[in-house]
């Protein structure tokens, strides 16, 4: 299993993933926008940073481009209800695994989680 760092300024799908990743057996740890994943990687290792890509202050994209430049190893995986959003991150394919799209179901998020995890 994974240590997993959710970022999603939106507390009830943050929380929500964070409960199934764990039901999962993952250790999770949430973060409430880009600053405070940052934050936290710096404190703790991690597998996987799952972001959501439209955040206040630094958004998923760039968090994603910060993290992986200073964590290589760290596996991204972007959510996003915006189409346009979306395409944005569709530039980053060298850096993130896949973009998850909103709504997702819990089906989804797992099979995509464990994906990246592979």
């Amino acid at each position: 299993m994974g240590r997993i760092l959710v970022a999603d300024d939106e507390m009830a799908l943050r929380a929500f993933v964070a409960r199934a990743l764990a039901g999962d057996g993952h250790e999770v740890t949430e973060a409430e926008d880009g600053s405070d994943a940052l934050a936290k990687l710096a404190h703790a290792p991690f597998d996987l940073l799952l972001s959501d890509i439209v955040m206040p202050g630094m958004d998923g994209i760039e968090l994603a481009l910060i993290a992986t430049h200073r964590y290589p190893k760290l596996r991204v995986l972007l959510m996003s209800g915006h189409l346009d959003q979306r395409q944005r991150a569709h530039n980053l394919d060298a850096l993130i695994r896949d973009i998850i799209a909103k709504p997702f179901s819990l089906a989804d998020i797992r099979a995509k989680v464990a994906a990246a995890l592979e």
